[in-house]
C-alpha cells in the first residue's frame, strides 16, 4: 500500500503591484510513499527537526517535537533575508530533506500555476483541478505497482476541504465504473501537527517547488516579495534531483503526464525551466497507462 502525502503553497489573491506579498504561483503537490518506510521515514524527520531546530532537542514530550512545525515560509526567508549561517542552515535542511525521499523511494507529484498580472485567479477551482491531476498520476504509480494507496491532503477549512474532493468521489462512484481504483478511498484530510509527514510535504511544496517557480518565470517582476534572486540556488542546486524524483507516465495516446507539471499563464513557458535554464524534462520513474481490464487511464481534468 501506497501514502499520498500533498500540500499547498500560495492562494487566489490577484497578482498584483498593489499586492507586493501577493503569491505569484499556486503550488499543489506532494510525495508519495509506501507504508512500510513510513514509521522509519518519520522518525528520520523527527531527527531531522531536531538537527535544525537545535532547542526541540531539549523537548521533555515526544508530542512537542512533532506538533513544532519546519515551516517553509520560514525556510524561504532564511534563503532570501537570513545571514550567511541562516541560510547555509536552510540549504542543507532541504538537502537532508531530499535526501531522505531519495532514499525511502519517495516520488514527487505536483501542479505549478503561474499567475498573470492583474488578472483574477479561480482558486477553488485551480485546486480542485490539481487534486483530480495529482490523483490520476497516483492512480498510475498504483496500476504499474499492483498495489492501492491513500491519499492525505492538508486540511484547511471545510468550505475549501469540501469542494476538491467531490470530483473523485463522483469518479469513484459513478454508475460507468471507477476510474481510480488503485485509490481506495476519496481524499481524506490531516492536520500537519498531527500528520508528521505532511510537515515534510510542506517543506518540499513550500520551500522547493514554490520559490523554485517564482525564480523560473516571474524573475522579471521585480516588485513582489517572492521573486528574488536569492532563490537561484535552490534551482541550480537541487532541480535535477527534483527531475529524478518525479512520478511521470505515459497516457494512451503516448503523452507524458504527471510528475511537476506547470501551467504557465503568463509566458506559457515549458515546464522543464523548474530543472534549470536550459535543461529538458527526461522521464522520472516511467509508468504504463494500461488497465488490467484493457482500458486506459481517464483524461486530466
Amino acid at each position: 500500500m501506497y501514502l499520498c502525502y500533498i500540500d499547498e503553497a500560495g492562494n487566489g489573491q490577484t497578482l498584483d503591484p498593489a499586492r507586493p506579498d501577493a503569491p505569484p504561483v499556486l503550488v499543489v503537490g506532494g510525495f508519495t510513499v509506501h507504508d512500510s518506510h513510513i514509521k522509519r521515514m518519520t522518525w528520520d524527520f523527527l531527527s531531522l527537526k531536531k538537527r535544525y531546530r537545535p532547542q526541540l532537542r531539549r523537548a521533555v514530550h515526544l508530542s512537542e517535537v512533532i506538533h513544532t512545525e519546519i515551516k517553509g515560509s520560514d525556510v524561504r526567508k532564511d534563503i532570501r533575508a537570513g545571514n550567511r549561517d541562516e541560510c547555509r542552515a536552510a540549504m542543507l535542511l532541504l538537502d537532508s530533506a531530499l535526501a531522505m525521499l531519495e532514499q525511502y523511494g519517495a516520488r514527487l507529484l505536483a501542479r505549478v500555476w503561474v499567475k498573470e498580472e492583474e488578472r483574477a485567479f479561480n482558486e477553488t477551482g485551480v485546486y480542485s483541478t490539481s487534486v483530480g491531476s495529482l490523483t490520476e498520476t497516483f492512480q498510475a504509480q498504483l496500476l504499474d505497482c499492483h498495489s492501492r494507496g491513500v491519499m492525505v491532503l492538508d486540511s484547511r477549512t471545510k468550505s475549501k476541504n469540501a469542494p476538491n474532493v467531490h470530483c473523485i468521489t463522483t469518479r469513484k462512484y459513478r454508475a460507468g465504473g471507477d476510474s481510480l481504483k488503485g485509490v481506495i478511498e476519496s481524499p481524506v484530510f490531516g492536520h500537519s501537527d498531527t500528520h508528521t509527514l505532511l510537515q515534510l510535504s510542506d517543506l518540499v511544496v513550500s520551500s522547493l517547488l514554490f520559490p523554485i517557480a517564482c525564480h523560473a518565470y516571474l524573475s522579471d517582476v521585480t516588485w513582489n516579495v517572492h521573486c528574488d534572486d536569492a532563490y537561484r540556488p535552490l534551482r541550480e542546486q537541487f532541480g535535477g534531483r527534483l527531475k529524478k524524483l518525479q512520478s511521470r507516465y505515459q497516457d494512451p495516446a503516448g503523452k507524458w503526464r504527471g510528475g511537476i507539471v506547470v501551467s504557465d499563464r503568463r509566458t506559457a513557458q515549458s515546464t522543464s525551466l523548474m530543472f534549470g535554464p536550459g535543461k529538458p524534462v527526461t522521464p522520472g520513474i516511467v509508468i504504463p497507462a494500461q488497465q488490467a481490464d484493457g482500458g486506459g487511464l481517464p483524461s486530466p481534468l
